[in-house]
């Protein structure tokens, strides 16, 4: 018998992401992985603690982002950045941007697509 204590990797945990949504595991209003969301000019990221994520989600949509690109960027589960983006929409810190039009090209869809899936591979 060894003296020496086994060692043991510690498995990811999934509390803390939850815990920055407060245990809620579905977003205020109805928003898909590929949904598209920018700040808004008065957002309240100006009114969030530097190391507060909200300020970091904020941040990311300065450039259009999608939401699964946002869980990607942040490390957290997409439905943690759900919960969250949805929280900064119903604050005013951020808006949805048109996905596609109804009268978007073929490349307009497939650069959706690829955005979409670069952002779930990066998960």
């Amino acid at each position: 018998m060894s003296n020496h204590p086994e060692r043991v990797d510690p498995e990811p945990s999934l509390v803390r992401p939850y815990a920055l949504t407060e245990g809620r595991t579905q977003p205020s209003i109805d928003l898909p992985i590929e949904a598209i969301v920018a700040t808004m000019e008065d957002a309240v990221a100006g009114r969030l603690a530097p190391e507060d994520i909200r300020t970091s989600i904020v941040s990311l949509c300065e450039q259009r982002i999608s939401i699964a690109e946002i869980g990607a960027h942040l490390g957290v589960p997409i439905g943690v950045a759900r919960v969250l983006v949805a929280d900064l929409i119903v604050a005013g810190a951020l808006e949805v941007q048109a996905t596609l039009r109804s009268d978007a090209t073929a490349v307009e869809r497939r650069e959706l697509i690829e955005r979409t899936l670069s952002g779930l591979r990066a998960l």
